[in-house]
C-alpha cells in the first residue's frame, strides 16, 4: 500500500466512522431528533454500523485501521513502523472531517438547541449539553480509574483484532470487518458504561478539536482537562494488546 492510499482510505473510512458514531449520539441527545431519548443500546449499535461502514469502504485502500491504537498494536506486533505516522494523520483529518459532516447534518437541531418544543420564539430551557455528541465523557471522574477503564477496553478491542489474523479464511472472505464491527457493539454494551469507551483517540480528540471550534449555540465546555485521558489510555491498551499478543501467540 502506498502513502496516498493509505492516507486517503483512512481519511474517507474514519469520517464515515465518525459521521455515523457521532451521528447515532446527535439522535439521541438534540431537541427535535426522532431519535430522541432512544437509549445506549441505539448508540452501540450505531457505532458498530460506522466500523462497519468505514472499515469496509477503507479496507482496499488501507487495510481499514480507523484508530491510531488498532495501528500501534498492529505495529507492535509485525515490528513495521514506517508507515504509522500516515494511518494515524488520516484518521485525525478523518475523525475531524467526520464531525464537521455529523454537524452539518444536524445543522437545525443544534442552533435549536436552547428552544423549547412548540415555540418560534426565543424562549429557552436549559441548553442540551453538546460535547457528548462528539467526545467521550466519564459517567464519574476519577483519572486513575477512567484511564484503566480506557486500557481495559481497548486491549478487548484490539488484541481480539490481532488474534482474528489468524484465521485467514475471515479477512478473504470478508468477514472480519463484520465481526470486528459487532466486537464495537459488543465492547459498548459490557465496557462503555463508566467512560463512553473512546477506545480509539482519533476518534476522541478529532472531534474534541472540532467541537471546540464550531459555532454551536450554548456548547458548553470541551472539557480539555479530561481530554488526555481518551488518548493516553487508548495507546496505553493498543500497546499492551500488541505485546501481550506477541508473547502469547
Amino acid at each position: 500500500m502506498s502513502n496516498g492510499d493509505i492516507l486517503v482510505g483512512e481519511i474517507i473510512g474514519t469520517a464515515i466512522l465518525i459521521l455515523f458514531g457521532a451521528g447515532v449520539c446527535a439522535a439521541v441527545t438534540l431537541r427535535y431528533s426522532k431519535a430522541q431519548a432512544a437509549g445506549w443500546v441505539v448508540i452501540a449499535f450505531g457505532w458498530g454500523f460506522g466500523v462497519l461502514a468505514g472499515a469496509y469502504t477503507a479496507a482496499p485502500l488501507s487495510g481499514g485501521h480507523l484508530n491510531p491504537a488498532v495501528t500501534l498494536g498492529i505495529a507492535v506486533d509485525t515490528g513495521e513502523w514506517g508507515k504509522v505516522w500516515v494511518y494515524v494523520l488520516g484518521q485525525m483529518i478523518g475523525a475531524m472531517l467526520g464531525a464537521v459532516l455529523c454537524y452539518l447534518t444536524y445543522f437545525a437541531q443544534f442552533q435549536a438547541n436552547v428552544r423549547t418544543k412548540g415555540t418560534t420564539e426565543g424562549t429557552a430551557d436549559e441548553p442540551v449539553p453538546t460535547l457528548g455528541v462528539f467526545s467521550t465523557i466519564p459517567e464519574i471522574r476519577n483519572p486513575v480509574a477512567n484511564l484503566v477503564t480506557e486500557i481495559i477496553a481497548t486491549v478487548g478491542l484490539v488484541l481480539p483484532i490481532l488474534a482474528f489474523g489468524l484465521t485467514k479464511g475471515l479477512g478473504e472472505s470478508g468477514t472480519l470487518v463484520l465481526i470486528v464491527a459487532l466486537l464495537v457493539v459488543g465492547i459498548g454494551l459490557s465496557l462503555g458504561g463508566p467512560t463512553g469507551y473512546a477506545i480509539n483517540p482519533a476518534r476522541d480528540l478529532g472531534p474534541r478539536i472540532v467541537h471546540s471550534f464550531l459555532p454551536i449555540p450554548n456548547k458548553g465546555t470541551s472539557d480539555w482537562s479530561y481530554a488526555w485521558i481518551p488518548v493516553v489510555g487508548p495507546l496505553i491498551g493498543g500497546g499492551l494488546a500488541g505485546l501481550i499478543y506477541n508473547a502469547a501467540f
